[in-house]
């Protein structure tokens, strides 16, 4: 009797894979979109996740999004920034089958969201979940993102990580080791789909 048929997925981390990071004058670091407008997709982006579909797998998007528990913009704008990713996506065909966003910051200064979770990425806990929701396979899984904290994060869930070049001169890449090394999304899916 054989083993039932496994999944697989590729968990993309948001800003810098996805969409561009934004220089916020007020802090004068990179970060994510605060505010609807300032959302752009990568160049290659859509092309690359309709790629990825068409060869079976499973898309999932995992990101901390820390800016609202810091302080720095609104819940509301956090929403339509993600909305415009989702409405992006529609358009094109591409499903994705969750979107995963962590609120919290254990520094940040709205208290509900101040807090030290379980989802919080290096945390595989949204990648487990997805795991167990549609029934993945994590050897045959893979995370993209452009932090360690997304190496990181792949690593403790036992799928395949590729580290994406960051689109700014302040990233933290750390001295952690992915599997792989992209330029962007679209250089990841090529060396994802190589090894399907």
């Amino acid at each position: 009797m054989g083993g039932r048929s496994l999944n697989r997925a590729v968990f993309l981390d948001r800003d810098g894979v996805l969409n561009a990071n934004v220089l916020n004058p007020a802090t004068g670091c990179w970060e994510s979109p605060h505010h609807p407008d300032d959302f752009r997709l990568h160049a290659g982006v859509l092309e690359a996740l309709c790629r990825l579909q068409g060869a079976g797998y499973v898309l999932v998007v995992v990101s901390n999004q820390p800016s609202y528990a810091k302080g720095k913009t609104s819940l509301e704008n956090i929403r339509a920034v993600a909305a415009k990713l989702e409405q992006a996506m529609t358009q094109e065909g591409i499903v994705i089958a969750r979107y995963c966003y962590c609120l919290h910051h254990p520094r940040g200064i709205v208290p509900e969201y101040a807090i030290q979770c379980s989802c919080r990425k290096p945390s595989p806990y949204f990648l487990l979940e997805a795991a167990r929701d549609f029934d993945l396979d994590p050897a045959e899984s893979w995370m993209v993102g452009d932090r360690a904290s997304d190496v990181a994060c792949g690593l403790a869930a036992g799928v395949k990580t590729i580290l994406v070049r960051p689109d700014h001169p302040d990233a933290d890449v750390g001295a952690i080791s992915p599997d792989f090394v992209a330029d962007n999304l679209a250089d990841a899916a090529e060396i994802i789909l190589s090894r399907t």
